[in-house]
């Protein structure tokens, strides 16, 4: 028995149809991407480099002032003008007799510059060592004594535990007076000037002696500074 086909489920015979739309639908997707790619050529073209202008910027030109010359003086006006007035007051004339008339000799008396004198003070030597020394009243015992009791130890050289002898240098003039006190050993500066303090305090001394005479005399002095 012959199989017979259906003309309506015979697909062979619709292949080419297919074959065909299948052409057609590729072409008009290419179509479609072309003109899709022109577009977006044409606005990229469109959003291009845009030229950028500057607007400059116009500087006032500064000018320098000219200094104003002053205007002349004016001249004094007809009010200012000086009016001479005449002097009707009568003033008695005085002769006054000269040497040519009285017929007596010119004498004439030359003053020279003023010569000022200024008087040279001599310094008076300072003695080292003198036949007699200078001495506290009372004697190194009660120098000692006076130290020991207006002498206050600084705080800060107490605490770091700072001690030593300071020994000072200063010069007993002829009348007893103490000048010109210096340190010549350093321990502390605190203790330095704590020691100058109580040494400028002290009263004044008997002056030292050279052949019967006072004299300046410099005096070394250690003042001890110690812990308990």
């Amino acid at each position: 028995m012959e199989v017979k086909k259906s003309p309506k489920a015979d697909l062979e015979g619709k292949k080419s149809t297919w074959l065909l739309i299948g052409y057609v639908l590729i072409l008009a997707f290419m179509f479609v991407a072309f003109e899709w790619s022109e577009r977006d050529k044409q606005v990229l073209m469109a959003q291009g480099p845009v030229e950028v202008t500057f607007e400059e910027e116009m500087v006032p030109i500064t000018q320098q002032e000219q200094p104003q010359t002053p205007p002349p003086p004016q001249a004094p006006s007809a009010e200012e003008v000086l009016k001479i007035v005449e002097n009707d007051a009568n003033i008695e004339e005085t002769e006054v007799a000269t040497s040519e008339d009285k017929g007596e000799a010119v004498q004439v008396v030359s003053t020279g510059p003023a010569v000022v004198v200024e008087e040279v003070v001599e310094e008076e030597p300072i003695f080292q060592v003198v036949e007699e020394m200078p001495s506290f009243p009372g004697g190194d015992a009660e120098c000692m004594r006076f130290l020991s009791k207006n002498i206050k130890y600084p705080t800060i050289a107490q605490e770091n535990g700072i001690q030593g002898r300071v020994i000072l240098q200063f010069v007993v003039n002829k009348d007893g007076s103490i000048v010109d006190v210096t340190v010549a050993r350093s321990v502390d500066p605190y203790l330095d000037k704590e020691a100058v303090r109580v040494v400028k305090m002290m009263p004044k001394w008997t002056p030292g002696k050279q052949r019967g005479k006072p004299v300046r005399v410099k005096y070394t002095l250690p003042v001890m500074f110690r812990l308990q």
